[in-house]
């Protein structure tokens, strides 16, 4: 394995402010007039646990160590499932970016979500040109939340927490009110778009609401190998590695914020843009991987993302990349005293993809549930939205422990509010997983979970116990699939039982009836389910 490299933030050291000399006094000033006024009793205010939410992006269920993983090595992450609980039923909202993320941080699950699918607001202009965005910021950004949406961390916020965020935004655009510092962050510092973070070597990143240039040199995402160049040799690709990689800056300005708070419970959010393509990483995982892994053929480029010479070594080497900053991050906390007080929580945003030179197949990726097109990410099957969930906070989360658990990200809202004490939102869909988190008996479960997704042909999923149906070609074909599996006995989803069980199908059309709303974006619509198509039987 490659030598540890430290960032030049980490351990950093808190700047010399005025604030910084005269927190002392202030400190004891308030611990003598709480004494008072707790007069003859002992009584402390129970310490609020930090929170770290880590949300990989495109990560596929198969491809941690602890998950089943043989190829790519990710001991800082297994060492975090072994110091806390493994998952082994737990998904995502949905199986591509943006609302997988908007319904994590709203608790509410694909029936009622405002953002249902992935929108680039395209009506603003040719907001797909890289170079065009880069001169125009209005061309940035996704199709905005509703400035009255309420998330994660403005709940936390008005608990006494401290809230950051790096990585990938997804939710909103430059110069709306739906970006993250006015959404409850009180620092971010990442891609706004998630269009732009197709390269780990962007023109610029925000800090908070305004750019900040890298120095690296306008590369599109599309661009290919020039015509006469060639595939052997490494100097043909030397001008995808650029000056400033995004994920090194990210974990530095995460680390300066955390190492500020000393005084006050912190929710950080970290949206890493890794493993999604395009296939970046430092050159030292990759040389290890190729060794480890010998000659493989070339990513000659297209589907919009860069070439690369050694694409599994380079995948690879992204998530062990990953795996090493994670490894960073728990030693700060251990040595800085913070870890004992820290629920940390790792999962990804849905599952594995399939393009740009990823080769899930060659990983396993997806464990036993598929990692090609039509069953990975964009899709409701079981590749594209079960997802790993590791869960560590020392002497409260007993050490090596598994949960199996039907769960989702849609139940992080609750969860966080049982544990902090606010409530959540009147229209949240989750269960909070509190108690088993605690090793507690009183667990409530999901009757079921629900997915609705737009794209790629109009898809529905509802999983009832061990029963999983899906309709897929909803939009697309006249004749729309109608799907009936048992996962308990068959996780691949490769035997449909629909019509053995009429009354399962008559349960999820129930449910779909009852738990649907028609999208309040037209993009977001699905007009045969609408009409009550769901509940037709071959």
């Amino acid at each position: 394995m490659p030598k540890l490299e430290e960032s030049k933030y980490y351990y950093p050291k808190q700047p010399k402010t005025v604030s910084r000399i005269v927190f002392p006094l202030f400190l004891l000033l308030t611990f003598s007039y709480s004494c008072v006024q707790k007069g003859k009793t002992n009584e402390k205010e129970p310490q609020k646990p930090n929170i770290i939410y880590i949300l990989a992006d495109d990560l596929g269920y198969g491809e941690l160590g602890v998950y089943g993983q043989e190829k790519i090595e990710t001991p800082h992450i297994d060492a975090l499932a072994k110091e806390g609980m493994r998952f082994t039923q737990h998904y995502t909202s949905a199986p591509v970016c943006a609302p997988a993320r908007y319904m994590l941080l709203t608790g509410t699950h694909a029936g009622h979500a405002y953002i249902r699918g992935n929108d680039e607001w395209a009506e603003r202009g040719d907001v797909w040109n890289y170079k065009a965005a880069i001169l125009d910021s209005t061309l940035e950004g996704q199709r905005p939340i509703p400035a009255n949406t309420i998330l994660l961390p403005k709940k936390l916020k008005a608990k006494g927490y401290n809230t950051g965020m790096v990585g990938k935004w997804g939710l909103g655009a430059p110069h709306t009110d739906a970006i993250p510092t006015k959404m409850g962050f009180d620092f971010f510092y990442g891609y706004n778009c998630q269009r732009q973070a197709h390269t780990y070597y962007p023109v610029h990143l925000y800090h908070n609401e305004n750019r900040v240039y890298l120095g690296n040199d306008t590369i599109p995402p599309s661009k290919k190998l020039v015509a006469d160049a060639d595939p052997g040799n490494p100097e043909s690709y030397q001008e995808y590695r650029l000056k400033s990689y995004t994920p090194d800056l990210m974990f530095d300005q995460m680390m300066n914020f955390i190492s500020a708070q000393k005084a006050s419970p912190f929710f950080f959010y970290w949206a890493t843009p890794i493993p999604h393509n395009p296939i970046q990483a430092p050159q030292r995982w990759v040389d290890y991987y190729k060794k480890k892994f010998g000659n493989e053929a070339p990513y000659l480029g297209g589907q919009g993302y860069y070439p690369h010479q050694n694409p599994r070594a380079g995948y690879a080497a992204m998530i062990s990349y990953l795996d090493e900053n994670v490894g960073k991050l728990v030693d700060y906390l251990k040595k800085e005293g913070l870890y004992d007080n820290t629920l940390i929580i790792f999962s990804s945003d849905n599952g594995v993809t399939y393009t740009g030179g990823t080769d899930g197949s060659f990983f396993n990726s997806s464990g036993p549930f598929g990692e090609s097109y039509g069953k990975a990410k964009g899709f409701v099957y079981e590749g594209g939205i079960r997802v790993p969930m590791i869960a560590s906070w020392p002497g409260h989360i007993k050490a090596g422990s598994e949960s199996d658990l039907i769960s989702s990200q849609y139940d992080v809202m609750a969860t966080l509010a049982e544990l902090v004490g606010f409530d959540s939102p009147d229209n949240g869909d989750g269960i909070s997983f509190l108690p088993t988190l605690l090793g507690e008996d009183q667990q409530k479960e999901h009757e079921f979970l629900f997915w609705e997704y737009p794209e790629y042909g109009g898809q529905v999923a509802i999983r009832m116990g061990d029963w999983k149906l899906v309709r897929q070609h909803l939009k697309d074909k006249e004749e729309p699939t109608l799907e009936l599996y048992n996962l308990a006995t068959d996780p691949s989803e490769s035997t449909n039982v629909a019509d053995k069980h009429p009354e399962i199908i008559e349960k999820a059309a129930s449910i779909f009836k009852k738990e649907h709303r028609d999208a309040q974006t037209e993009r977001f619509r699905i007009p045969s389910i609408e009409t009550g198509l769901l509940s037709d039987r071959p």
